[in-house]
């Protein structure tokens, strides 16, 4: 199915001005029947039912009047087939047994434009990501061609180690295609957050949160250092073209993607923090060894170019002992005093 751009003026003004008309026409030609009927004449009863007549059919033109706003269009049927698309804004007059099609006008996603409005239980469901088909009255037909955010909500999906992560991801979309958006699947917008949820599980799966050894995210045989964590960027593009590879039959365009929460998953979480602890608390602890290390060797050259003191072998064990616990200790040094010698 491939869109048609509806063939019409817009002639709204037109059309409505010359339909009200035509029904004064008719209220007046009620009125001068009764009158006529009333002073004997043999046109009032003719007159009085052409009257009643044009009352009841003439409101049927009104039906075809189409009011559009920029960034709207409006997917025509006639009796089951498809006649075009009204793209441009303004006043239209269109066959009035033309019927608009848009079957999410009903579907309310998180996303900008259809959590607002609704109310309490609704909304509340609308930010949590839930599909609500309204059991009132649709809120229109128009289909919206504007750029619209889809916030699909957090998942949980393990990665490619097997833990458990939660993500989220916000997707800027548009209608770029009515036709296809409208006949090629049952509810487009649905169908975009399903393949969200796809698209989300199937990039996620092949890094890992932090970055680990031996695992390779490229495709290209070699291990890298890619992540979830550290290269965000990369991981929301890739998302992006996944999404827009399953959607373009359903005439969407993916502007952009990218992940608004990434976390790990509440069970494991408390177990991966103590572990990045511990592994900062390693890191520090060489840069400290490092460091000490040295310094000893520093004092140690100092001493021997000043010549302020010989030491053999035994006293210089001693002394980076000392100053190595003095260095790599916790806590602040408490220096004993020695009043004899070293033996």
């Amino acid at each position: 199915m491939t869109e048609k751009i509806y063939v019409t003026k817009k002639n709204g003004m037109r059309a409505l001005i010359l339909n009200l008309l035509f029904l004064a026409t008719a209220v007046a030609a009620i009125v001068f029947g009764a009158i006529g009927e009333e002073s004997g004449r043999a046109y009032g009863v003719p007159l009085i039912v052409l009257g009643i007549i044009c009352l009841l059919f003439g409101w049927i033109p009104l039906c075809g009047l189409k009011v559009l706003k920029p960034q709207e269009a409006l997917v025509l049927t006639l009796f089951g087939d498809y006649k075009g698309t009204i793209r441009e804004a303004g006043f239209y007059f269109v066959n009035p047994f033309c019927g608009a099609v848009n079957p999410a006008a009903g579907t309310k996603l998180a996303q900008s434009g259809d959590i607002q409005g609704n109310g309490g239980q609704a909304a509340l469901a609308a930010l949590n990501g839930i599909s609500i088909n309204a059991g009132v009255a649709e809120m229109g037909k128009k289909i919206s061609l504007k750029a619209m955010t889809l916030n699909n909500g957090k998942q949980k999906i393990n990665d490619c180690l097997g833990n458990p992560v939660e993500i989220g991801i916000a997707v800027i979309w548009r209608v770029t295609d009515t036709a296809k958006a409208v006949f090629n699947v049952d509810n487009y917008k649905e169908y975009l957050s399903l393949q969200c949820d796809s698209a989300l599980r199937n990039i996620v799966r092949i890094y890992p949160y932090d970055v680990a050894a031996n695992v390779d995210t490229t495709g290209d045989g070699q291990a890298d250092e890619g992540s979830l964590r550290g290269s965000a960027e990369v991981v929301a593009e890739r998302i992006k073209k996944e999404i827009q590879s399953k959607v373009c039959d359903a005439g969407l365009e993916i502007l952009d993607a990218r992940i608004t929460y990434l976390a790990y998953a509440p069970e494991i979480a408390s177990v991966m923090l103590q572990r990045q602890q511990a592994s900062a608390i390693i890191d520090a602890r060489k840069m400290i060894v490092d460091g000490a290390v040295g310094m000893v060797e520093m004092a140690l050259e100092r001493l021997n170019e000043k010549q302020v003191v010989n030491l053999d072998e035994e006293r210089k064990a001693a002394m980076v002992s000392n100053l190595l616990v003095v260095l790599c200790g916790n806590r602040d040094a408490q220096p004993v005093v020695n009043s004899g010698s070293l033996y």
